[in-house]
């Protein structure tokens, strides 16, 4: 019996986005919370968000 292997496909999948270098900047508008916490809420595209903090 052969195992079936499923997989996510969709328009472009094996095209790589060309990326820049971001850098993220704080809006003291929209910060909240305890200043001394390393968390963040990153509004955004996931994948520039994830680069930025790579």
């Amino acid at each position: 019996m052969s195992k079936q292997k499923l997989e996510l496909t969709w328009i472009g999948k094996d095209k790589q986005p060309v990326l820049e270098p971001r850098i993220l900047i704080e809006d003291p508008e929209k910060s909240y919370g305890d200043k001394s916490a390393e968390n963040m809420l990153i509004f955004g595209d996931n994948l520039l968000a994830l680069k930025a903090l790579e």
